[in-house]
């Protein structure tokens, strides 16, 4: 029995030795299994991730964008007329941003509690002494009134020593900031006058304060220039604030050491300013691909539509509406008469020498890509466009093939400094706490078979029941608007602080700052305040509203391109 037993014993452990490595086995299939549906499925996500292209703008570049919205103007390589304004590079993070807002003002909160840190106030003080404007403890004042009053709107950068006002208890303070709805490096200036109290432990507080730019005391002093008889040429200007003076090439050595890209003028000449754009960073685009200098003409010929005597007005300068100092300091530019009298200087110097003469590529045709350019070793490369229209489009170099090598630099287009200005002002003038609405009505109220509704949609009955729905009574309200006639929106004047573009007339008058420095770059001649720069300024004070309407997406049932467009 004792035998048996054992010998049943032994059996059951042969078994159970059996039974262990089945079960190892099943556990290694199972993993095995799952190991090849991981490594399936990342796979999978892999060869989705590299061929989806993903419908939602969100995921697209800023520059994408844009890009998009200008070539869907280009059938049969022609632009449709377009009167409203171009997206330039200091707007593409706030179009990329626009849903992280959020995120941006919390960044900017740090940045600005970074940048301007309080001074330190003494101990010991005596109440009855009288106010010291210069005193640390007046400034400690107005930057917590400025961070409580205005830190939804912008950033403070610096201040300067605050200075005496006119009556005691006020003090004048000036300032640099920069708009939270700007991403550019840009800084603005505002200067204001206080009112103060004293408080509690020997501090100030502000009981009142000046509107944008009242407190003139502390105006910083222009420095003191040579007087002339004849207006400073342009490229000798000197600005504190702007440097889009005309950059030099030097000597010879230097000329024959530079590599360039020279474009004559063609059909796109005195188009619309969409067209120029989309025309000049091909062209800038094309200078970056072959790594050469792009040879610019910096006059600008403005189409008749943004000119109320419906002609095309010639002899514009392009610092009169863009960032010329940003485009010096982002791509390598050279001015054409600048560049067209050294050429003929040096090519007459060479002749003489043993070096031999400047060296040009002559293109006749778009048809010649950037990429046969790509290598080729001569001096200038000199792109003509003697042909009809539209062959003769500088957009014509980045079509087909093109289109996958010739990026367009966006970033290096912003804005001009000096308009930028008025739009700051403005917006300061309403301390930033404004509601805006675009209201587009002109030339297309007129044509009822593309926007049959959009004269009745735009009333000022219409306006008044739509936006009193929407917008809190009372609220500052800035209208941007083609609308010629400056007293059709009196009814909405009952409901609301209405603001328009004509309001701020003396901010372009002949006694601003913008008439002065526009009047310097054009030879000592007034520049008028052209449709297109109205055009810039409403956009951007429209942009920088808290709360903003737009005519086709808000006011009316019609389609922003016409009937059936939507």
């Amino acid at each position: 029995m004792k035998g048996s037993r054992g010998r049943g014993s032994g059996t059951a452990g042969t078994a159970a030795d059996r039974e262990v490595p089945l079960s190892q086995k099943a556990v290694k299939v199972v993993g095995n299994v799952c190991f090849s549906v991981f490594v399936l499925s990342v796979l999978i996500f892999t060869i989705v991730s590299i061929t989806y292209q993903p419908p939602d703008p969100w995921f697209d570049s800023p520059k994408a964008i844009i890009s998009k919205s200008l070539a869907a103007t280009l059938p049969n390589a022609t632009f449709r007329t377009d009167d409203s304004i171009l997206q330039t590079g200091e707007d593409l993070v706030i179009l990329a941003a626009a849903d992280n807002s959020t995120t941006v003002i919390a960044d900017a909160n740090d940045a600005s509690s970074a940048a301007i840190r309080l001074p330190s106030l003494a101990p010991d003080c005596d109440p009855d002494a009288p106010l010291n404007c210069s005193g640390p403890r007046v400034l400690a004042a107005i930057q917590r009134f400025n961070n409580r009053i205005f830190h939804r709107s912008i950033i403070f950068l610096s201040y300067e020593t605050p200075v005496s006002g006119s009556a005691p208890l006020e003090c004048d303070a000036a300032w640099r900031f920069r708009n939270r709805r700007e991403k550019s490096w840009r800084r603005y200036k505002d200067y204001r006058r206080f009112r103060l109290a004293p408080a509690d432990n020997c501090t100030y507080e502000v009981v009142s304060a000046g509107k944008f730019r009242s407190g003139v005391n502390a105006v910083p002093k222009p420095p003191l220039r040579r007087q002339s008889s004849s207006p400073a040429p342009p490229s000798q200007i000197a600005d504190a604030e702007i440097n889009d003076t005309i950059p030099t090439l030097g000597s010879e050595s230097n000329f024959r050491k530079g590599k360039y890209l020279y474009y004559t003028r063609g059909g796109d000449y005195c188009k619309g300013m969409n067209q120029y754009l989309w025309s000049f960073l091909c062209a800038l685009g094309e200078a970056q691909f072959l790594n050469r200098t792009f040879v610019m003409d910096l006059n600008v010929c403005l189409a008749a539509t943004y000119n109320p005597s419906d002609r095309v007005e010639e002899g514009k300068d392009f610092r009169y509406y863009f960032d010329f100092e940003h485009l010096k300091e982002s791509a390598s530019v050279v001015e054409e008469s600048e560049f067209l009298r050294d050429w003929q200087q040096w090519e007459r110097a060479s002749s003489r020498k043993a070096g031999g003469k400047i060296t040009v590529l002559k293109v006749p045709t778009y048809k010649v890509t950037p990429m046969q350019l790509k290598k080729d070793r001569s001096t200038i490369i000199w792109r003509q466009f003697d042909g009809p229209e539209p062959e003769n489009y500088w957009y014509r170099v980045c079509e087909g093939r093109s289109a996958k090598y010739i990026q367009r630099p966006w970033q290096t287009i912003w804005k001009s400094k000096r308009l930028m200005n008025i739009v700051s002002e403005i917006a300061g003038q309403m301390d930033w706490e404004y509601d805006a609405v675009h209201v587009v009505r002109g030339e297309k109220v007129r044509n009822k078979e593309l926007w049959p509704n959009l004269d009745a949609d735009t009333s000022p009955e219409a306006l008044v029941q739509k936006l009193t729905k929407v917008i809190h009574q009372w609220r500052n309200l800035y209208i941007a608007t083609n609308e010629p006639f400056y007293n059709y929106f009196d009814k909405l004047r009952s409901h609301y602080k209405v603001h328009l573009l004509d309001d701020y007339k003396e901010m372009w008058g002949n006694t601003s700052e913008w008439y002065n420095e526009t009047m310097a770059l054009n030879s000592g001649h007034p520049v008028e305040f052209d449709g297109y720069m109205r055009v810039a300024v409403d956009t951007e004070v429209l942009y920088r509203a808290k709360n903003r309407l737009e005519t086709f997406n808000n006011l009316t049932r019609d389609c922003k391109d016409g009937i059936n467009t939507c």
